[in-house]
């Protein structure tokens, strides 16, 4: 039987990972920074944040990058949110724009938009750091049960009638 693109190319690493002695405050530490720096309202920073972290914390580089790779779609979610809480925090002007718009505009002219959306970047990268502290405790206390629990599980002996069975 096929094993589903999620157990192959997520649980598994992880449990892996435990396996080698990672410990689950520290899996759980990555996991929870990488969800949250992956998601930084600007495109193409959230891999060298990540790289960062892993290397000042040491922490675990390939499970933060692939929590940053499979995060994406979230990033691309939430950049208009974070745009728009930006436009309210600092008061500034309502930009009408979409998704689609900038990645058609950056296809186009890449420093132009850069320099179009700098300020709203800006703005919007600064909610995300006002908010990031509270996603990555939030993540993490939310992983390290689990973690712990499943470490447990992965510890324990197997019992002779489960050999057997298998």
């Amino acid at each position: 039987m096929k094993e589903s693109f999620l157990k192959r190319r997520v649980v598994n690493p992880l449990l892996k990972l435990l396996r080698q002695g990672v410990t689950p405050e520290k899996l759980a530490l990555s996991m929870a920074l990488a969800a949250t720096l992956s998601v930084i309202p600007a495109f193409g920073w959230s891999v060298w944040l990540c790289g960062i972290c892993a290397v000042a914390f040491g922490l675990n580089l390939p499970a933060m990058q692939a929590v940053n790779y499979l995060m994406y779609p979230a990033q691309i979610a939430l950049v208009l949110p974070f745009f728009r809480l930006g436009e309210k925090l600092f008061h500034a002007p309502h930009l009408p724009i979409s998704v689609s718009q900038i990645f058609s505009m950056a296809h186009a002219s890449f420093w132009g938009t850069v320099k179009l959306l700098w300020n709203t970047t800006w703005h919007a990268i600064i909610v995300w750091m006002l908010l990031a502290p509270f996603a990555v405790a939030l993540i993490y206390f939310l992983l390290v049960p689990v973690f712990r629990r499943v470490a447990r599980n992965l510890a324990r002996p197997i019992p002779a009638a489960e050999v057997l069975v298998a």
